[in-house]
């Protein structure tokens, strides 16, 4: 993660060529120091950049299969890799990142609005539930790219329901699902279905199955 971290940096001096520019940042920077000393920056929009509608963050997570994970297992196990506010630096950070399609054993990739951890006990999840896809291998590379790219330009349309998103991988096949707040809302739980099946483009005889993290857990 840390040659991501510098390949990122890299990314901005070249993008940034206007000094002008880098000077106003600096001096930005330099009257935000005092607060931002004891807690970390937020993540803005860099000037001139495509603000997402709500900010995000990448983590990763692998374990040995076989092995029963508890919650607390899960949570050392589960790294960030950052987070991003606007269309740019979401690229900068997916542009470097293994498609699910190249990972090995059991690992996920997980896109969750900020602040909210991907697990089923966060306050913002524990209500909600899931929609699974259970895919052959080959189309997970493809089918997570649409999803998420889908998520970040809210297509689908259910004000603040949607939590995140997850592609699992594992031997026989790979998993995609998208996490929303309230899983009694049927409503929104039928909207989440529709656009996925649009969005996805999905064969006709995909099955898609709804599960409230409240069984998950059991």
């Amino acid at each position: 993660l840390t040659s991501l971290k510098d390949d990122d940096s890299g990314d901005h001096d070249q993008n940034e060529e206007n000094n002008t520019q880098k000077d106003s940042e600096k001096e930005k920077n330099d009257r935000e120091k005092p607060q931002s000393s004891t807690k970390r920056k937020a993540v803005v929009p860099g000037p001139a950049e495509h603000p997402l509608q709500y900010n995000y963050t990448f983590w990763y997570s692998r374990r040995t299969p076989g092995r029963p994970t508890s919650s607390q297992s899960y949570e050392q196990n589960i790294k960030q890799i950052g987070t991003f506010a606007s269309v740019e630096q979401f690229w900068r950070f997916y542009s470097h990142m293994v498609r699910p399609g190249d990972l090995t054993g059991h690992s996920d990739f997980h896109l969750f609005k900020e602040g909210i951890k991907p697990m089923w006990e966060d306050d913002a999840n524990k209500n909600g539930g899931k929609w699974i896809i259970r895919l052959r291998k080959g189309l997970a590379s493809r089918c997570w790219e649409n999803l998420i790219l889908a998520m970040l330009g809210e297509q689908f349309m259910v004000g603040e329901e949607i939590c995140g998103a997850v592609v699992s991988v594992r031997f026989q096949e790979d998993i995609i699902s998208i996490w929303n707040k309230t899983a009694s809302d049927q409503a929104t739980t039928a909207r989440i279905r529709d656009t996925l099946r649009r969005v996805l483009n999905l064969p006709p005889n995909t099955i898609m199955e709804y599960k409230t993290h409240t069984d998950s857990i059991k």
